[in-house]
């Protein structure tokens, strides 16, 4: 590894202290573009390897292939990334993972695992919500990669409650360059129930470069906790009339990323499910029948208990999209007995992963 990249690296990556973040909002200023000099990936990941060295290897996950059979697209598929990477400042200062030793949420070391598993899979969309470190660490190094990013913070993100905060919470969107034109953006404060929420989505209309066609792509992070069901199912029906906008009726073909913060039984689940937008969920065509949603996306455990649900979505236009494959998830046993997060994996989420192309038109 050359000193130029180690140093660019370090200087890039160095994380805000508590006191600048407060004093001086540098979060709310994106940095220059235009002086900010490409990495490559591969020298990338073996820098963020070498600060790893310590700890144990990053889990191995394998694509299951869902191909159907029938003519398939000349195109290169779209490879589209959701994460609930865990913001920082709530993972040291307010969940409680009492299984998961301080020393693992390092920031340092954390932010190079996280970094680790975009660039194992390499996405060309990636959709990620509790990020509190999107100007000092992620706009900077992904820009570097090719992406342009877009980032849009909670209003009142609980990461400010925390003491050497980084700045708020939220959504942010990355599309590769090189692969995609932006026609345009929307950044949506959801509302429940007409009063505006603390919760979020982007929404991003993308022209592939290589075959013309237009697609739309939503992040989003509903509210958590047991009791707020009717809450996120509000939530859930104001981004669907957003994106029924936005897509113009469904003429303009849809994935939405999110943590839901829902389970499959939950009313806004159905919502989507039943949507006039005609949504599937991605990871169901993981399961035997293709009609159910993995055991997990989450697992973790608290000082209320252990944690195990399926929270985590990639919803897609059924009549305009195909998901060719999709990342499987991590088992129970290399999640291990204190589960997530570990030195092995850097959320209480999982990444989700899957390749996408485009039906033929007909």
């Amino acid at each position: 590894m050359g000193s130029g990249t180690s140093r660019l690296y370090s200087a890039l990556t160095k994380t805000l202290d508590g006191s600048s973040a407060s004093q001086h909002p540098e979060y709310l200023v994106a940095p220059d573009r235009e002086h900010l000099e490409p990495i490559d990936p591969k020298e990338l990941l073996e820098e963020c390897r070498a600060v790893l060295h310590t700890r144990p290897p990053r889990f191995q996950r394998g694509f299951v292939d869902l191909r159907a059979d029938g003519p398939s697209s000349s195109h290169a598929p779209i490879r589209v990334m959701q994460w609930n990477i865990l913001a920082q400042a709530l993972g040291e200062g307010k969940d409680n993972f009492v299984q998961c030793p301080l020393e693992a949420l390092k920031w340092e070391e954390r932010k190079c695992l996280i970094l680790e598993e975009i660039l194992a899979y390499q996405p060309d969309i990636l959709c990620l919500q509790e990020v509190d470190h999107y100007f000092d660490t992620f706009h900077p190094l992904l820009s570097r990669l090719g992406y342009q990013g877009t980032f849009f913070p909670k209003p009142w993100s609980p990461c400010l409650d925390v003491e050497h905060n980084n700045g708020p919470d939220g959504c942010a969107l990355f599309f590769l360059q090189n692969r995609f034109k932006l026609v345009s953006s929307a950044n949506i404060r959801l509302t429940a129930m007409t009063l505006k929420t603390n919760q979020v989505a982007i929404a991003q209309t993308l022209e592939c470069k290589e075959s013309s066609r237009q697609f739309c792509i939503a992040v989003t992070h509903l509210k958590a906790r047991t009791g707020w069901e009717r809450f996120r199912s509000a939530q859930g029906c104001d981004l669907l009339q957003n994106l029924q906008s936005i897509t113009q009726g469904a003429k303009i073909p849809l994935i939405v990323c999110g943590d839901f913060n829902a389970e499959p039984t939950e009313e806004v689940y159905r919502h989507f499910a039943s949507s006039s937008l005609n949504l599937n969920s991605a990871y169901k065509l993981l399961s035997a029948d293709g009609q159910s949603e993995p055991p997990y996306t989450t697992w973790k455990i608290r000082t209320s208990g252990e944690c195990r649900h399926t929270l985590d979505y990639i919803w897609y236009s059924r009549h305009a999209l195909s998901v060719r494959s999709a990342l499987d998830l991590l088992t129970e046993e290399q999640i291990g007995p204190n589960r997530l997060p570990s030195f092995n994996y850097p959320s209480d989420h999982l990444s989700l992963v899957c390749d996408f192309s485009f039906n033929e038109e007909r």
